[in-house]
């Protein structure tokens, strides 16, 4: 017989920053999961989130850093809450390759990721 255990890994109702989390749409719901990889010292662009989204760093090390610039840095096994509304990008100042996994709670047709080229350097 298997054994099953189950480790709790997050339970928010805020972002990571400490925002909360805003209220969920009273539509159908849409999930998407992405697997995001960044080789050593990849950044994303300057972006925002539209909808709730939370994941785990599968491996390597994600620091997200806001237009403010409040920043943190999230390591292979920690799970997240992302910011929502807020401008941020994402970079792996690491030496290796990072791998996360992202969950959005969306509704269909809803873009989830707004990019801002504008800011980008």
């Amino acid at each position: 017989m298997n054994n099953v255990e189950t480790t709790e890994l997050l339970r928010s109702t805020q972002t990571w920053d400490g925002s909360a989390l805003p209220a969920y749409p009273a539509r159908r719901p849409e999930l998407i999961v992405n697997r995001i990889t960044f080789t050593a010292g990849a950044k994303t662009g300057w972006h925002h989130h539209t909808v709730i989204n939370y994941g785990i760093i599968e491996q390597g090390e994600l620091t997200i850093v806001c237009e403010d610039g409040t920043e943190r840095t999230f390591r292979e096994g920690e799970a997240m809450v992302e910011v929502v509304g807020t401008i941020h990008r994402g970079e792996n100042r690491g030496d290796k390759t990072t791998i996360l996994n992202m969950f959005y709670v969306s509704t269909p047709g809803q873009e989830v990721t707004i990019q801002h080229p504008e800011l980008n350097d």
